[in-house]
């Protein structure tokens, strides 16, 4: 790399699966960090090696529980008392990102708490992919990489070779996401209109567009207990589409939705790996992020344009 300040990369618990990956592409060495655990459940974080001066890239989705992100804020707090030249946190998956906004009285805006957090703590830059809403990098006051998941998905979806194909969001909200798709594959976009009783909870779905005869791909940032993708799956085969897929960019995963994935009438899940999946799917295709990751802190380092890697 051309940068004069050497870089070191780091992962939580929870995400070093994701970050050996990483620095395997990058040809280098998974830093090394101890986590020390006490009996009431706290625990402390200790550097094992020097990182003064460093680029120090601080692996780590902030998925529940909490712990995640809290492992996360002693990891940047230890390296910025460890003189690190710059903290930049790789948040793949970042969590509370559905608290985005007031949609009701009296509630909080979870994802502006995280980013004031992050920052309070020290980092100097965001590394993230898929916000559940774009306008999260505005609570940011340092840079924000936010990458799309489309630059390996769209791959993949080529690789299928699927004639009649249809790109359907399961809600209004992901129409922007849909579009991106339908446009760059040269391909119709419906959409699925749904009301909800509660949290997780959809009491009501329509489709808006013709999917009979077609291959359909639902798009979507996350899939929690899969309710929402299930029922689109269903009302679409009902409707007549010759097959129903799903590309999502977070397994989160909820119970019971490798129950509901297996028994819907999707004929597969495709998902990254920004969340450890290790439950059991038979419909489940996981593609790594990795190289992607990798490809970024390796231009953030070098100071180089990361616009290349932004298909759509």
């Amino acid at each position: 790399m051309d940068n004069n300040h050497p870089f070191s990369v780091f992962s939580g618990t929870s995400t070093r699966y994701l970050a050996e990956e990483i620095c395997n592409s990058l040809g280098c060495s998974l830093g090394k960090m101890n986590v020390q655990k006490f009996a009431d459940g706290e625990f402390g974080i200790s550097y094992e090696e020097s990182i003064r001066g460093h680029y120090v890239f601080l692996v780590q989705s902030t998925f529940p529980n909490a712990d995640n992100l809290m492992e996360l804020l002693l990891m940047i707090d230890a390296a910025k008392r460890a003189s690190a030249q710059k903290i930049i946190a790789v948040i793949p998956y970042f969590g509370w990102a559905r608290q985005d906004r007031k949609d009701k009285p009296r509630v909080a805006i979870g994802a502006k708490l995280v980013a004031d957090m992050l920052t309070a703590a020290g980092i100097d830059r965001l590394i993230t992919m898929d916000l559940h809403a774009d306008q999260i990098q505005g609570f940011f006051n340092v840079p924000v990489d936010h990458l799309y998941a489309s630059t390996v998905f769209l791959p993949y979806i080529h690789s299928m070779k699927l004639e009649d194909l249809v790109i359907a969001s399961p809600h209004v909200g992901g129409s922007k996401r849909a579009n991106s798709y339908s446009k760059y594959l040269g391909c119709p976009m419906v959409l699925c209109h749904k009301s909800r009783e509660k949290a997780n909870v959809v009491s009501e779905m329509t489709i808006i567009g013709d999917v009979k005869g077609k291959n359909v791909i639902i798009l979507d940032d996350m899939v929690d207990t899969a309710g929402t993708l299930t029922k689109a799956a269903d009302i679409m085969t009902n409707a007549g589409a010759k097959s129903v897929r799903a590309v999502v960019t977070h397994p989160v995963m909820s119970d019971p939705a490798s129950t509901r994935v297996d028994e819907s009438s999707l004929t597969e899940l495709i998902f990254s790996n920004s969340i450890p999946f290790n439950k059991s799917c038979k419909k489940a295709h996981v593609i790594s992020i990795a190289d992607m990751f990798a490809d970024t802190i390796r231009r953030v380092h070098s100071g180089d344009s990361i616009s290349e890697q932004y298909l759509i």
